[in-house]
Parts: structure tokens; sequence; C-alpha cells
């Protein structure tokens, strides 16, 4: 995508480093979706992936041309297609070749749930009728105010999600980036859901080399590590929002403000909003220029503001004792593995649901907000203060249930654990779907 040429830049340090059997296709650009026909982030996307159709299966027939396309090439064996949560439209193609096709899903099992749900739903306007909804995936009522905008604002979001998720159950399995010990509710409840296909938790899928792997800006990550090193262990609460997330000015001076009044060591990722639809955060030129006045100069010796952070580098680094975070689910699952504890500040798309599982339903996490929204309500000072006192200083019993669930993460991958074992089932069910 033109508009955003950090992804060109990590697609193409993943294609320069990763194993040799890996290899990667590069699909002809597509002209976007025309304005008029989509209403919602969702739509966009669904529509964009949908216009590389043609482009996806050329590319399968140059892999593997049957007989009548080129009889001199050697063909190769298509064990299977797998697809994410919004390129449900390319199930079709898998159709075409009579190959399984499969679906990766990146969001939590209880996400999985929920968009399973909406399925018997009637409308967007059902969700806006209630206070509090009861979804299997969830032990508890789930509150209006956590459901992801993309279903709640009368857009063409609902009807896109219900669609991907009904075609959900044409795959022959549901691969989900978590794990049993984690989710134990979500994951039973999929397991007993009718008509749906087998699913294999096999998380945590993680990069733990993240983006310090490939952003050009190798100077602001040697400086952040070494200013690491110099402190305290566990002493440093991380702010960060993910790689889309940004906060206008007077949020950032609110922020500001319960920082220094909770007086505790701190990194912060900072980046104004984006200045156009489809660009990422940019860094903000001055910083003196949206904090408060001499702000970097008092917090100078317990504090540092950057615009980009290495988060998963960062979050691995035995100085970091808390992470006030977005709640994406690559976060949360960086976070787990790690053993540092969360306090919740989602932003889009399910993040709020992601941290209403996080506080209300696992108890793994300190709840700032769990309802806030990009553009919402302010958070103020006082919340901020609150906490991240909290998180640092006063919450033994979750970061204890942290360090315990980081522990858990490891075994899941390890061999017979969980994870593993659900991705050697999946294997063994490669083996059976393409034997001759």
């Amino acid at each position: 995508m033109p508009q955003r040429p950090l992804l060109t830049t990590y697609a193409q340090s993943l294609a320069s480093t990763s194993p040799t059997n890996i290899r990667f296709l590069l699909l002809p650009t597509v002209d976007p979706p025309a304005p008029d026909h989509y209403e919602s982030s969702v739509g966009f996307l669904s529509l964009l992936i949908q216009k590389h159709t043609t482009h996806i299966r050329d590319a399968l027939l140059q892999l593997a041309p049957t007989d009548s396309t080129d009889s001199t090439r050697q063909s190769v064996r298509l064990a299977a297609l797998f697809v994410d949560m919004f390129s449900t439209t390319i199930i079709d193609v898998a159709a075409e070749f009579a190959i399984p096709c499969y679906l990766f899903f990146a969001s939590p099992a209880s996400f999985l749930g929920f968009m399973l749900h909406l399925t018997r739903v009637d409308s967007a306007n059902s969700l806006n009728s209630e206070e509090e909804f009861r979804v299997p995936n969830f032990k508890n009522p789930l509150p209006r105010c956590v459901l992801p905008n993309l279903v709640m604002k009368g857009n063409d979001g609902f009807s896109w999600i219900q669609q991907h998720a009904r075609r959900y159950k044409e795959t022959k399995g549901i691969v989900v980036n978590t794990f049993q010990e984690l989710e134990p509710h979500a994951v039973q409840s999929l397991s007993c859901g009718s008509n749906l296909p087998p699913v294999y938790p096999i998380g945590p899928v993680l990069d733990l080399n993240g983006s310090a792997q490939w952003n050009p800006n190798l100077g602001e990550y040697r400086l952040i590590m070494e200013w690491l090193d110099q402190q305290p262990l566990a002493s440093v609460v991380l702010l960060c929002f993910g790689s889309l997330g940004s906060l206008k000015a007077t949020q950032v001076e609110q922020i500001a403000i319960g920082l220094e009044r909770a007086g505790v060591r701190f990194l912060w990722a900072l980046r104004e909003p984006p200045k156009a639809q489809l660009e990422d955060p940019t860094e903000f030129e001055n910083l003196e220029n949206v904090l408060p006045d001499r702000f970097l100069e008092r917090t100078g010796g317990i504090g540092l503001v950057s615009g980009w952070v290495p988060q998963a580098k960062v979050l691995g680094h035995k100085a970091i004792g808390g992470f006030v975070s977005h709640c994406g689910w690559n976060s949360i699952l960086e976070s787990l593995w790690y053993g540092v504890p969360i306090a919740t500040w989602p932003l889009y798309a399910e993040q709020q649901m992601n941290a209403f599982e996080m506080v209300r339903e696992l108890g793994l996490a300190v709840e700032i907000r769990l309802d806030y929204r990009t553009g919402g309500d302010l958070v103020w000072a006082e919340e901020v203060e609150r906490g991240v006192r909290l998180l640092m200083n006063g919450a033994d019993g979750i970061r204890r249930k942290v360090k315990e669930m980081s522990e858990k993460c490891r075994v899941a991958l390890m061999e017979n654990g969980s994870s593993y074992s659900k991705l050697v089932s999946l294997i063994q069910e490669f083996d059976k779907l393409t034997s001759p």
C-alpha cells in the first residue's frame, strides 16, 4: 500500500530474513475500492482483498499448473490455503483448486466467538438497544460500551462482519493465536459450537524481534536500550499504543500530567495522528509543542519520550515493570510472554473487548479504561496517575498471576504442551487431506 511505506519495509525484511523454505509471492498492486462502495474500514479492507482474487488465482496456477495450463512444468502439490479473518472471499479460490482451506484468526478466541455470535443477531440496531449481552464465549455479560465500533456504527461494518463469520464455517479448520490455558472458557465454548470446523489454538505465535529487526531508525533503538540498561529492575512503565495508535494533543497533555504526578520511571512512545486516511501515525516534529511547558526538563531524570519504540524488545528488558497498552492482541501476548502486567487503554477494533477479557474475565490486567475509543472522552490526569501507580506499586496479585501465565505460555509451546499438540494434530490433518 503506497500510503503505508513501513508495510513494504516490513514485507521486504521478512522476505530477506526468513528461512529458505519460505517463499514470498508479491502480487500486483490493485486500485483501492471506490469510496462510494464502502462505509467502514472493514468494508474497505474486505473489498481491497477481494480485488486481489484474480492475482491470487494466477499465482496458484504458476505454483501448481494444471495439465491444461502448462504440461511442461513440474507441478507442486498444494496442501492447503490459509485465509485470514477478512479474506474469506479467497475461500472460493481454494474451492476452484479443490484444496482444503483454513482460517488463521489473529485475534483472541473470545472475539472469534463474538463474531460467530453476530451471525444470529438481526442487525446493529439490536446491539444498540441493550445495555448488556450474553455471548457464550464470555463468562460475564458484555457491556455495550466494550463492543467494537465496527459493528455499532450503523454502517456496512456489521454486515461485513456477519458475512465473514458465516464463511468461517466453510473452512476445514480454524487456527487461533491463543492457547488453552489463557482462554479456557472461550476455547471450550468454540469446541461446543454447532457446524463449526475444528479449532486449533496454537499460540502464542510471536515475533519477539519485532520492529527492531526492520525499522530504519536504528539510532533511536540504541538510545532506548542504552537508557533502559541504566534503570533499576522492573522500575519502568512502558506506554505504547501500537503500530496505528496515536492520541490528540489534549489527551497527550493529560497523560503527561498524570505521569509526572505518579512519579514513576517511564518510557513513552508518543506519535502524532495520521495526516491522511490509510497513512500511519507520524512522529511529532517538536515534542515541546505538544507536551506541558518544561515537562521534558522536569522528568528528564526518570523518563524518556520517543516517537518509536521497539515494543517486543523493550518488553523483554529487565527494567520494564508495567505496560500501559492499547490491548491489541499481539501486544497482550508479548506482555504475557515476558510476564509484564498491563494497564488497559483500548483505542479501536476489538481492543475494548480484549481489555474487558483481561480485566474482568481473566484478572490479568489493571483497568485504566475499558471503553475508551479514539476521539472519545478524555482520560483525565487523575485516572492516568491512579492507574500507573496501581500498576507499578499496588497490583501484586495481578503481577503474580501474569508471571504464572508467562510460564504457561512457554509450556504450551513445548513438546506435548497444549499448543504444540494442536499444531501436530493440524499437520497430521494436512497429511490425511493430501495423501494420494
